[in-house]
């Protein structure tokens, strides 16, 4: 199984689009953590805005929104998943070079708000922190495509 953890993320937009590519990807379920928007809205309605841009993966990929990220990532080692950090930092292993030592064991990958990340005691929480080397003048990708980049390199 593989799986997404989604921390933070304000825009609904990243979010749908993230939804749709997890689709493509072949994730199985996405958590929805902290402020992230959902697929629908307070009142449990469908969100137009999310759908436009998901265009329907909401409806193919299993998905929870919990308020507590800690307690998701310890559950999820619990059951034998490998919890992978997808940020910069100076533990941080390129996407591309970081091999995992157990190919069949279950991945979840975390990605973090937009301009901040993830924090340092849920990077602490992780297995294992990747990022994706930046090449040019900008120091990072938005959320969207650096999460299309990790599933596609890493959920193999």
């Amino acid at each position: 199984m593989t799986a997404l953890i989604l921390h933070n993320i304000r825009s609904v937009h990243n979010v749908g689009s993230i939804f749709r590519t997890a689709d493509a990807a072949g994730v199985e379920k996405i958590f929805l953590s902290g402020y992230t928007p959902a697929p629908l809205d307070r009142f449990k309605q469908p969100r137009k805005d999310f759908a436009k841009v998901s265009l329907g993966a909401e409806k193919t990929i299993v998905w929870e929104q919990i308020k507590n990220l800690p307690p998701l990532i310890k559950r999820l080692k619990h059951e034998d998943f490998m919890i992978v950090a997808v940020e910069q930092d100076k533990d941080s292993t390129s996407i591309f070079d970081w091999k995992q030592k157990n190919p069949q064991q279950k991945i979840v990958l975390v990605l973090g708000n937009e301009v901040r990340g993830l924090s340092k005691p849920t990077l602490n929480l992780c297995d294992k922190i990747v990022e994706i080397p930046m090449r040019g003048k900008k120091e990072s990708l938005n959320v969207s495509v650096a999460a299309g980049i990790a599933m596609f390199t890493l959920l193999k």
